[in-house]
């Protein structure tokens, strides 16, 4: 799309321009008032924006070791920059060289000393949790935000075993609906036989906000004692229970399970 006018009179017309002086066209077209785009353009340029859109990770993706900031993190603040830029027109705003480190992370210091032409291994990733089909009558598994990672290949593995008939419940704790990550993949999952899911949301309070599909099994605030207790309660077999999120929110959980009649030994926290 270009918004420049040749020379009427053709290529050579007209004296050549002069030191000093800016050159001009010495046959002026007639105005012609603003120019717009047509129709065309306007689909050209919405096609160009579609391209430019930020794709959000597959579960597969996921290492699955609850890693801060997780691939959803950094698809969730791109595709935030996204929206941004395409509401203003203004592309230059997806370049902006924002840090993706966090400066006292270990892994950020040892990425800020790379130089051209370094070279680096990498292994894993590693955890302490090993599964094992049908080990439990019932996994309990508590999420919040980035924590759900590790929940992800568990999941998926009992799913796509159909000899494993481990049930499963597992809660998603998050801000807003629309910070829920993996809705799609969650949505599918909940399809099967043998899983529940379910969702805490602390900055919501209105479940007419919310699609039909999600106001029965929503719950607004934080993951306490008495959910918890409803939860453990409501399990189909004995659970054992897999925690991850910040420290505080692994730590506060713990101490609800072991008050809901959990043995130090019927949950893991990753």
């Amino acid at each position: 799309m270009s918004f420049s006018s040749p020379c009427p009179a053709g290529k050579g017309a007209g004296p050549g321009p002069t030191l000093g002086r800016a050159p001009s066209c010495p046959h002026p077209l007639p105005d012609q008032g603003p120019l717009t785009m047509d129709k065309g353009e306007e689909d050209d340029d919405e096609e160009a924006w579609l391209q430019l859109r930020p794709v959000e990770p597959l579960p597969s993706q996921c290492c699955g070791s609850g890693c801060s900031p997780c691939v959803f993190d950094l698809y969730q603040r791109d595709l935030a920059s996204w929206e941004a830029a395409r509401a203003s027109k203004d592309r230059s705003l997806l370049s902006g060289e924002e840090t993706q480190c966090y400066p006292t992370g270990l892994m950020s210091q040892y990425v800020e000393s790379w130089k051209a032409g370094d070279t680096a291994f990498w292994r894993g990733p590693f955890g302490g949790f090993f599964y094992k089909p049908n080990q439990y009558g019932e996994l309990l598994m508590l999420a919040a935000g980035t924590g759900l990672a590790p929940m992800v290949p568990i999941l998926q593995s009992i799913t796509d075993n159909a000899e494993d008939e481990t049930f499963i419940t597992l809660v998603g704790c998050f801000k807003t609906f629309e910070g829920i990550y993996l809705k799609t993949f969650l949505r599918e999952q909940a399809r099967f036989w043998n899983v529940r899911t379910f969702f805490v949301l602390s900055q919501e309070n209105s479940l007419e906000q919310l699609p039909w599909s999600y106001r029965d099994k929503t719950h607004f605030g934080r993951l306490g004692q008495d959910l918890i207790e409803e939860l453990v309660g409501s399990c189909r077999r004995k659970p054992f229970a897999l925690v991850c999120g910040s420290a505080e929110f692994t730590k506060d959980v713990a101490g609800y399970l072991l008050s809901a009649g959990l043995a130090e030994d019927s949950y893991f926290l990753f």
